[in-house]
């Protein structure tokens, strides 16, 4: 039997600011073609994760492995293989959205790089607003700006911090119907956090809750309700909010 490989691997990562630790003991597996939630109230350590998984910032304990590779010492090869997306990363605003997406194919060498700038626009149901100044746009379409920018070098994983942010129900369906269709086609791996509980049903396979930088909750979202007594991940997140005096709930799929 074939086992699905790992592609980003943490054992008891820590980071501590100022004598307070902003991620404890957090260890987890991410596989190809799998989507997995990073979840919990703000600073639960979700975005400081994802920042130490991206070698933006050094942790001080524990170890971290994506591809095979350490994204410190090797953060050239890393970098060249993922990629992240923001609903609050800013990008230049003087350019136009075709200027912006070329000046990101350049620097991640995007072979027939014309092509995929259409593609991913038009993916993303943005092409009309190709030649419009970056500073102009709607925070949606700002949104969506920084998803197709993510997916010009066809990264094997993907960051997502809060992608759907600021999107109608109908733009956060597109969203979530192209990272699907990436999962099927290209098995991308996704590490993916949100407060929408809901959207997180939709598309995670597994969810690791966070609160106040240690994990509380993990598992398959149907296991995590059933761990902590509760009908909707909604309700996990507003239990874990209010109190985080939870219970760990089971690995999931037995992977950790």
């Amino acid at each position: 039997m074939k086992f699905p490989t790992t592609v980003v691997k943490t054992r008891e990562l820590g980071k501590t600011f100022d004598n307070i630790k902003a991620v404890y003991g957090l260890t987890f597996n991410l596989v190809q073609g799998e989507i997995l939630g990073l979840l919990g109230p703000n600073g639960a350590g979700k975005t400081t994760t994802i920042q130490l998984l991206l070698g933006l910032t050094t942790y001080d304990a524990g170890e971290v492995s994506i591809l095979g590779m350490d994204p410190t010492r090797q953060r050239r090869e890393v970098l060249s293989r993922v990629n992240f997306s923001s609903a609050y990363t800013s990008m230049p605003t003087n350019l136009t959205v075709w200027e912006n997406l070329n000046v990101f194919s350049l620097l991640y060498g995007v072979k027939n790089r014309k092509k995929k700038i259409e593609e991913v626009l038009e993916r993303l149901k943005i092409t009309e607003a190709r030649h419009k100044v970056t500073g102009m746009l709607s925070s949606g379409q700002l949104t969506r700006l920084n998803l197709c920018k993510a997916l010009l070098n066809d990264p094997e994983v993907l960051f997502l911090d809060e992608p759907t942010a600021s999107l109608d129900p109908d733009i956060a369906d597109v969203v979530r119907q192209t990272l699907q269709g990436l999962r099927r086609e290209r098995g991308m791996a996704m590490l993916y956090t949100s407060h929408n509980m809901y959207e997180v049903e939709e598309l995670c396979d597994r969810v690791i809750f966070l609160h106040h930088g240690h994990e509380v909750a993990r598992g398959t979202p149907d296991e995590v309700k059933l761990a902590m007594n509760e009908k909707s991940l909604e309700g996990v997140f507003v239990r874990i909010a209010r109190g985080g005096d939870v219970e760990t709930a089971g690995n999931g799929d037995g992977r950790n």
